[in-house]
């Protein structure tokens, strides 16, 4: 029977701050849409570190950095990560049209496309707008994204925790834009 042994931090090949501000990115912005739990803010940043989002534009009344609720669940992702507050989703995902970016709204909505059947092509930029714990993504972003996104749910629940279904979607997006290149 093999023996596994948990990696040590130095055996991870884990880049730098410094290496990850000037490494090519995923070609993916994440659009937070009102989210009000910090600790959710903090897991975006963790998740946009993890593979290495373009950056993270947090909308309306969400709390940003510095913050020690942010700090305590991003564990320093939010020095790593390209981030920036806009007031307004609306005007964010118009100008993300605007400068060639196709906008997915991660949403239960009429006519979606179930995660799995997402395909996304390397080369194209994307925003995923993901939105407020309760209400979701605002009907008027919902109304402007290219295309909404959800992910096929089994069990009594409506929905899943915005950092996870984030997570979720992230996965499968970066799967077909740069891991199965």
């Amino acid at each position: 029977m093999a023996t596994r042994q948990k990696l040590l931090m130095e055996e991870m090949g884990r880049m730098t701050a410094d290496e990850f501000h000037i490494a090519d990115k995923t070609p993916l912005v994440i659009v937070a849409d009102e989210i009000r739990s910090l600790n959710n803010i903090g897991s975006l940043f963790r998740t946009a570190d993890a593979f290495r989002l373009e950056a993270l534009i947090i909308c309306g009344t969400s709390g940003t950095p510095p913050h020690p609720e942010i700090h305590k669940t991003a564990l320093g992702a939010e020095y790593s990560v390209a981030w920036r507050q806009a007031p307004s989703t609306l005007e964010v995902t118009r100008q993300l049209k605007a400068d060639g970016y196709t906008v997915l709204a991660l949403e239960q909505a009429r006519g979606s496309v179930a995660l799995q059947d997402l395909r996304v092509e390397p080369g194209k930029r994307y925003a995923l707008v993901i939105g407020n714990e309760v209400r979701g993504v605002a009907q008027e972003v919902v109304d402007e994204a290219d295309t909404c996104v959800e992910i096929p749910q089994f069990g009594t629940k409506h929905s899943l925790n915005v950092s996870v279904s984030t997570g979720i979607a992230i996965w499968e997006i970066a799967k077909q834009l740069i891991i199965s290149k």
